[in-house]
């Protein structure tokens, strides 16, 4: 059984990198479950702060996936219409079939919600959409970087206690 453990949570760390790019998979959430299923086995002891600490960050950064790209469209000049188009074209392309869905809903999301504020002005409403991409990149980055050190801690980890599982 430990073996099942160890091998489901490292796919799962894998999957949690996959996730970084894919915005149907919470990246690092996905990964800190491979962490959870190397801990679960009886050969690595469970240490509840580490648990703990990494699915604080997991969280964290999910929330900020969110967040980011809405902060990109304030940095490019957009107004608190492209903020909250940006956050609701993220959610509407998180549940559209369309491939790419989050990376258009956002920019589309931020422009819409910049010509609603200032029908006129497509200009600005390109820049504020085109600062929604950059933190979608951003955020992207970030989920990226926080999936790849679990995989590094999983490996650690099981480096440290290898001989006892074979």
């Amino acid at each position: 059984m430990d073996i099942f453990l160890l091998i489901l949570g490292f796919l799962l760390t894998l999957v949690g990198i996959i996730g970084s790019f894919l915005p149907i998979l919470p990246g690092p959430i996905t990964g800190w479950f491979g962490l959870l299923l190397l801990h679960i086995t009886k050969i690595v002891p469970m240490n509840y702060t580490f648990l703990g600490i990494t699915l604080a960050i997991a969280i964290f950064i999910w929330i900020l996936d969110y967040i980011i790209p809405a902060l990109g469209t304030k940095r490019f000049g957009g107004s608190k219409y492209g903020m909250y188009g940006t956050t609701i074209g993220l959610i509407i392309g998180l549940l559209s079939p369309i491939p790419f869905g989050i990376l258009i809903g956002a920019f589309l999301g931020a422009f819409l919600g910049e010509l609603i504020y200032d029908s006129k002005d497509t200009n600005r409403a390109t820049k504020a959409a085109f600062g929604a991409f950059v933190g979608f990149l951003a955020s992207t980055t970030i989920k990226f970087s926080i999936a790849t050190v679990y995989v590094v801690l999983f490996i650690m980890k099981f480096w440290e206690y290898k001989a006892e599982f074979f």
